[in-house]
């Protein structure tokens, strides 16, 4: 028999792979991506460097989705808001990759300019440097913590009558439908006038 025309592994095929590994179980294992693909582990390692390198190829693959055109807006906070909500969008859609993720060190030389262009653009708005990686991780936390709650239950709180909370109650009969996009709207609100305070006390 000849050679397959198509190669059984490449790093694209071990990438989607494992997204599809965490997307059902939160994590993956190298002999799990060999199985499913019909190879053998040790033929996975030839095209990755080992599960870290694995790891920053599902870190560039869900970073992909974030629209980079957003980092090119004008004024400063309009397009830190765009990056924001296309960053969410991205890991919304794959939220069991979060914990993975975000759990390891940042190594994807894509990933990396993305942030190199964040950070530019707070320089370049006359932020001063100490203020500018507390700012980003701020909203990273936001951010992704939004995400995780896209994919929660509506209802996560559960009211029984031998625990009274009357309060409680009426307060998740007002929130209504959309829970999770109007915490995330007032989170990134508050952020974004206190980055401009930030600004502002810089200037």
């Amino acid at each position: 028999m000849g050679r397959p025309r198509t190669p059984l592994l490449d790093r694209e095929r071990i990438t989607t792979t494992a997204l599809q590994l965490v997307d059902e179980q939160g994590d993956f294992s190298v002999p799990q991506i060999a199985k499913r693909l019909g190879a053998q582990t040790g033929s996975v390692y030839h095209h990755v460097d080992g599960r870290d390198g694995i790891v920053e190829l599902l870190r560039e693959r869900v970073a992909s989705a974030i629209d980079p055109k957003t980092l090119d807006e004008t004024p400063w906070d309009r397009a830190l808001e765009a990056w924001a909500r296309s960053y969410r969008a991205a890991f919304a859609a794959h939220p069991k990759a979060i914990p993975l993720l975000m759990t390891s060190p940042v190594r994807a030389p894509r990933v990396l300019e993305q942030y190199e262009r964040a950070v530019t653009l707070l320089l370049d708005a006359d932020f001063a440097p100490s203020d500018v990686m507390p700012l980003i991780i701020a909203l990273e936390n936001l951010v992704l913590g939004s995400a995780l709650d896209l994919s929660a239950p509506e209802t996560m709180w559960v009211l029984t009558e031998s625990t009274p909370t009357p309060k409680l109650a009426k307060a998740l009969e007002a929130v209504g439908e959309g829970r999770a996009d109007r915490s995330f709207n007032l989170g990134l609100a508050a952020l974004l006038n206190h980055a401009r305070t930030l600004r502002t006390a810089e200037a």
